[in-house]
């Protein structure tokens, strides 16, 4: 499991994205990306969401509003995994 806190845009996203590559060439089967406490997230996120997503099998829980209606706007629902909370991604995993 991945945990991201606070503002993600281009410029401030790289963090996140070495912790979601390190994850991914662990291989585990499936990441869990908890991203409750994002307050704020632009293009930047959505595109390391869409390439995580393409490297594992990327689980994104406890979508903040924000966040969410991106997501939506976008289409990225529809291809991403999206859960209410990190307990029903991992329970979704096993």
């Amino acid at each position: 499991m991945v945990v991201a806190c606070g503002e993600f845009d281009a410029d401030t996203v790289e963090p996140l994205e070495r912790a979601l590559g390190r994850a991914a060439a662990e291989g585990f089967a499936v990441v869990v990306l908890d991203v409750g406490a994002v307050t704020f997230a632009d293009s930047g996120l959505l595109n390391l969401l869409v390439r995580t997503q393409r490297a594992t099998t990327l689980r994104i829980a406890g979508s903040p509003p924000q966040l969410r209606r991106i997501l939506e706007l976008t289409g990225a629902d529809q291809a991403l995994h999206l859960y209410p909370s990190a307990d029903d991604a991992c329970a979704d995993a096993l």
